[in-house]
């Protein structure tokens, strides 16, 4: 995921979370609105609940690879904030990006 295509300053964690439409799954808490840019962007949000470091940064490079596989960025205009839970852990990677990817599909930003 380009860095074009993250969201990355913690008000529009916030903005996006209060403001925006909210979609979940045991794995995955989806928030989105729409935004004035010109890409798709995604946010991602691992808590300390999930482990220790090591483990949070494989949640994310995972989560990060499922994005890229799965959404167009160019296409559409939305911020994303995927918040990711615990029973992440207990699923495998294709288990996780089919979740994943019927989140998205709801939202409309898959490829």
């Amino acid at each position: 995921m380009k860095v074009i295509n993250r969201i990355k300053y913690n008000q529009e964690f916030v903005s996006t979370v209060r403001k925006g439409n909210v979609l979940k799954h045991s794995p995955f808490i989806v928030h989105f609105i729409k935004n004035e840019k010109n890409v798709c962007r995604i946010g991602l949000s691992v808590s300390k609940k999930i482990g220790n470091a090591v483990i949070r940064n494989r949640v994310k490079r995972q989560t990060r690879a499922m994005c890229d596989s799965l959404v167009n960025f160019t296409s559409h205009t939305f911020d994303v904030v995927i918040v990711v839970k615990a029973e992440f852990l207990n699923n495998s990677f294709d288990d996780n990006k089919s979740i994943l990817n019927n989140l998205l599909s709801k939202i409309g930003i898959t490829k």
